[in-house]
């Protein structure tokens, strides 16, 4: 098949660095492997309709799964994005993924936080929010429910920011605990008012027309079926996947 996707040569170097060792036997060919694994993702298909260039469907799938369960997709993104920062202004936005029928189960594990996703206008969804450089490439992620504020998720956040001079955020994050803590740690906030504040806030209106890049990050995202419309139950395993596509969009 022509269209299949294959990570080159000089792509595989890179990501090399941030595989798991191989323990007793080694592993099947990576190139493949993960070549397949992206091709799954950006297309959306089910595991058992993968290519048979890219090997048998469940050697992908245990790969995906272990891999995802052991948090290497996460560390390669934040690792790539930590060889060359460009921190100096970052942007801050949360964005809604439609949560398909078979995600939506609300049981909630044993200790653990459900599955992330909430019930809202649009239905049954998962937020992401996310931190974005300069020049819009993501460098953090955080899922919630659906349902959560914006301001929730930039808390949760604020404690991994990098070192910046400004932040851009529109007027879910407008919350002054939020804005003393971001001054806490050196950074401007530019960021709207709520309208319903008795005092403008100032900002810096022309700085802040820069915080289009977070968008257009999300909208790539989005072009990854597999993201679009989240199909993966566990919280972890589908944070893996916005990793991995924000690694092969933003950062190889």
């Amino acid at each position: 098949m022509s269209n299949l996707y294959w990570l080159s040569e000089d792509q595989m170097a890179r990501l090399r660095p941030y595989f798991p060792k191989s323990h007793g036997v080694p592993r099947v060919d990576d190139r493949r492997v993960l070549s397949g694994i992206i091709f799954i993702s950006r297309n959306g298909l089910r595991w058992s309709d993968a290519p048979k260039e890219y090997g048998p469907p469940k050697t992908l799938y245990n790969r995906w799964k272990r891999w995802s369960d052991m948090g290497v997709f996460a560390r390669i993104m934040t690792g790539l994005a930590a060889e060359a920062p460009e921190n100096k202004t970052i942007s801050i936005d949360a964005t809604y993924l439609k949560a398909h029928r078979t995600a939506s189960s609300l049981r909630l594990k044993n200790g653990g936080r459900g599955r992330l996703i909430g019930r809202t206008k649009g239905d049954m969804n998962t937020k992401l929010h996310a931190v974005t450089d300069t020049i819009g490439r993501p460098i953090r992620f955080f899922m919630t429910a659906g349902q959560v504020s914006d301001y929730t998720g930039a808390r949760a956040l604020v404690e991994s920011l990098p070192a910046a001079d400004w932040l851009l955020g529109d007027r879910g994050f407008d919350a002054d605990r939020f804005r003393e803590a971001l001054v806490d740690k050196g950074i401007t906030p530019c960021i709207p008012g709520r309208k319903s504040r008795d005092k403008t806030i100032k900002y810096d209106k022309r700085r802040y027309k820069r915080r289009n890049r977070i968008e257009i990050m999300f909208g790539r995202l989005r072009d990854w079926r597999r993201i679009a419309t989240r199909y993966d139950r566990c919280p972890k395993v589908f944070l893996s996947a916005i990793a991995l596509a924000a690694t092969i969009l933003f950062r190889l």
